[in-house]
């Protein structure tokens, strides 16, 4: 537990179906087009996730798995090598967030793209290429299947096998305390906050 006085929730484990999205270096433009970040708040930007891959100009849909009903109701995106990568925009998980995903199992992920999903209190797990491509296989046959990830004990189960998997360790131990969500631990911790920036002698 933490020692932290704020109401977070520990993030030890998440089980949902999931979403495949295949494809290495998948970038944040990509996920979140530069035009509908042109918003005061989140709210409402995931129907604009990965818009320009899911529509075409007269906004039809193309073949894309999040436009597929059966995985409308996923929560684990199940990704590739470099995912999340280009500029900073914290509007990339935002968006994924708000279309419904909670967890996201990949071969690796942009270190900003991991460290903004880590503020919502998002897992990024890793594994190898082959366990990554096997997982996604039996999402596409299996999209009612649950995935298990274990964040505390680095595994995922599916399909009544469980898999290592890896977590960065300093986001692991935030997730598993409850202590990833760094503004409500400013805003709990308040009083210790002004009375260090009061010690501070270039804040006089």
């Amino acid at each position: 537990m933490s020692d932290f006085d704020a109401d977070i929730p520990e993030v030890r484990a998440v089980s949902e179906t999931g979403v495949p999205i295949r494809g290495n270096d998948i970038d944040t433009d990509q996920i979140i087009p530069a035009r509908f970040m042109k918003v005061v708040t989140f709210d409402g930007l995931g129907q604009f996730a990965f818009f320009d891959v899911r529509y075409d100009d007269d906004d039809n849909q193309k073949a894309h798995p999040m436009n597929e009903e059966r995985f409308n109701e996923a929560n684990v995106m199940v990704v590739n090598d470099n995912f999340g990568c280009g500029s900073s925009r914290e509007h990339a998980p935002q968006a994924l967030m708000r279309w419904g995903i909670d967890a996201f199992i990949g071969e690796s992920f942009a270190e900003i793209f991991a460290g903004n999903c880590l503020a919502l209190g998002m897992p990024t797990v890793t594994a190898d290429s082959e366990t990554i491509a096997d997982l996604q296989d039996w999402v596409e046959a299996n999209p009612d299947g649950d995935i298990d990830i274990d964040v505390e004990n680095e595994t995922v189960t599916y399909g009544g096998q469980t898999v290592d998997v890896d977590v960065d360790d300093a986001q692991r131990q935030a997730l598993v305390e409850g202590i990833w969500d760094t503004t409500a631990l400013m805003s709990a911790n308040s009083g210790e906050i002004s009375a260090t920036a009061a010690s501070l002698p270039y804040l006089k």
